[in-house]
């Protein structure tokens, strides 16, 4: 099927990928991968097809409610993992143990937590990294150019300042499907 995937992701949509497209030839098991800015849900499917382009294998999480028939068998078998975001369960210490528990896992979100234009990140990510001693791997969702930036892996210092500066310049004029909220 990445056959398929090749042909709509760059001769049928025309998109493009650059940076570190091989995650360090596949060395990288485990990663948060974060994907910004994320304001459609067509980052959902190019998000796919990048992966399959690419050929390394990646998961989600997602409310429970997204997992439900008809489609709960089909997010879980893309790599989704349903969370309750209603418990009083500490959520980055539940992601964190998906790390322990997975041979292999490289969880992709979006850093905003919604499509919605924010001010700033969620910081969970940047804490369930630290707390699985993984590093992360960001990627733009860049509508205007039709290109995936793939970078590094980076891990995170004890000066989350910086370390979000640093993220943020990644994705300095980045625009995403719906500018209003880039």
């Amino acid at each position: 099927m990445r056959w398929l995937a090749k042909l709509i992701y760059f001769k049928i949509l025309g998109w493009q990928h650059s940076g570190n497209t091989t995650f360090s030839k596949n060395s990288i098991k485990k990663a948060i991968i974060i994907a910004a800015p994320h304001t459609s849900w067509h980052d959902f499917y190019i998000g796919v097809l990048l992966r399959a382009v690419v050929g390394v294998k990646t998961n989600f999480i997602g409310k429970k409610e997204l997992f439900v028939y008809p489609l709960g068998h089909f997010f879980k078998t893309l790599g989704g993992t349903p969370i309750n975001r209603q418990s009083n369960e500490n959520k980055v210490e539940a992601i964190a143990k998906l790390f322990e528990q997975n041979e292999e896992f490289r969880m992709t979100l979006a850093p905003e937590g919604t499509r919605k234009k924010v001010a700033t990140w969620r910081t969970g990510f940047y804490y369930i990294a630290k707390q699985a001693n993984v590093p992360i791997i960001m990627f733009t969702l860049d509508f205007e150019n039709k290109e995936n930036k793939i970078s590094e892996p980076f891990y995170p210092t004890d000066d989350i300042d910086a370390d979000f500066e640093y993220m943020y310049n990644f994705y300095k004029g980045i625009k995403g499907k719906i500018t209003k909220y880039s």
